[in-house]
């Protein structure tokens, strides 16, 4: 079996070579984007076995990624953040918030958010930190970014990207090609990908894909759901007596 420091390796290779190789397009890229939360075992298996496909046969010539840590995460009143998942999700996330500020170019970034998230889909989270040494990456600028008030506003950044979306996601891995979700379909995003592309020299593999589907069911074993909010029987009954007071009726409760 294939270590995971050997895939980790070939992978950057290869994107480094992607990065040189491609070739300028006179046509606008597709945007595609991916809000996500680091410990959704679909997450990780997306960003593992699906999304390197970006960077075969030179599909990122078309392409503009945008890779959002938030996911179903919370902002309490307090404006303490609430994962998931827990703290470490939340710590993870941060880091690969950081990473993707620190290195904004996809070729840059992925490697590490691929090693990290490769690791935390085989259980090995607790072990992120060695991917610094597996890419031969400097950690004292992640390390500082998520240990800093600028990790957290990186944080809080990619929250209002997530909850700023039209339709609202409801699940995780959430997948945007050119502003349309594409539902559980997530997995043939290299079919909306060439669909949506509009010039004439798209990547060999686009002619390649299957079929998109038509048919738009949830999958409940292939995403993570995002928690719906039901306003407790506390909060309820201080909305009423806040109302209530108002109108001079608190006597009435």
């Amino acid at each position: 079996m294939v270590s995971s420091n050997t895939l980790s390796l070939s992978l950057i290779l290869f994107l480094s070579l992607s990065s040189f190789f491609s070739p300028t397009q006179s046509h606008q890229k597709v945007s595609l984007e991916l809000y996500y939360e680091s410990l959704c075992p679909y997450c990780a298996n997306f960003i593992v076995n699906y999304l390197p496909q970006v960077f075969e046969q030179d599909l990122i010539s078309i392409v503009d990624l945008k890779l959002v840590p938030w996911g179903n995460a919370k902002l309490r009143d307090n404006s303490t953040i609430v994962c998931q998942h827990g703290p470490v999700e939340c710590l993870l996330d941060t880091v690969e918030g950081c990473a993707i500020d620190i290195w904004p170019q996809p070729t840059k970034h992925f490697p590490f958010i691929h090693c990290v998230e490769d690791l935390t889909y085989q259980g090995r989270d607790d072990e992120w930190e060695s991917c610094y040494e597996i890419l031969g990456r400097d950690s004292s600028l992640v390390d500082e970014c998520y240990r800093s008030e600028h990790g957290k506003e990186l944080h809080l950044k990619h929250a209002d990207q997530t909850n700023a979306l039209q339709p609202p996601h409801t699940y995780v891995p959430w997948v945007v090609v050119d502003g349309k979700p594409i539902y559980d379909d997530y997995r043939n995003f290299v079919s909306y990908i060439c669909k949506a592309y509009k010039g004439n020299d798209a990547p060999q593999i686009c002619n390649q894909v299957s079929h998109l589907r038509t048919v738009r069911e949830v999958e409940a074993n292939s995403v993570c759901v995002r928690e719906r909010v039901v306003p407790s029987l506390k909060k309820i009954r201080s909305t009423i007596a806040s109302w209530m007071s108002q109108m001079n009726l608190v006597g009435a409760i």
